[in-house]
């Protein structure tokens, strides 16, 4: 029996701007051309832990609190997507979503939203302690996803 390749619709690619999130955004740019598929690009912005300055609890005053994110990483975030998308010209169509929040939840999430057929992420291949302390975004999204994910380590 002969069977038939997959063809994927809607990819969503997961990007960083690091170099292998880079090696996904190609690998994911040549499927979208050669399926003629939609591509979302998502961009998540971790929130850190507020920061406390100028405060002095023996001196009666209150903290400064730094907001866990700023408009101007949304905003940096965004600018990135939208200059990354104009390499994606030559396929069908292409969505950015810039997210704040858990890298691998908002993958996810965006990934049943937007009805993604495959998720394309790439991998740092941290072992060890490493991965032990900062987790693995493609390990958790692999695991949990609704659809294929295609990962891509960082020497391809």
């Amino acid at each position: 029996m002969e069977t038939k390749p997959a063809k994927y619709s809607r990819i969503l690619i997961a990007t960083d701007d690091s170099e292998c999130s880079k090696k996904a955004l190609e690998h994911g740019h040549n499927m979208a051309r050669i399926m003629e598929s939609s591509v979302a690009l998502i961009h998540v912005i971790e929130p850190a832990a507020p920061t406390s300055y100028g405060a002095d609890p023996l001196m009666g005053q209150q903290p400064i609190i730094i907001p866990e994110t700023t408009e101007i990483q949304e905003e940096n975030s965004k600018a990135m997507l939208e200059e990354i998308s104009k390499d994606f010209l030559d396929v069908k169509e292409v969505f950015t979503f810039s997210r704040v929040g858990n890298p691998k939840q908002e993958i996810l999430a965006v990934a049943e939203e937007w009805a993604a057929d495959l998720i394309i992420t790439g991998t740092h291949g941290r072992t060890g302690f490493d991965h032990f302390i900062s987790g693995s975004v493609s390990e958790s999204v692999v695991r949990r996803a609704s659809c294929p994910v295609l990962v891509v380590p960082s020497k391809c």
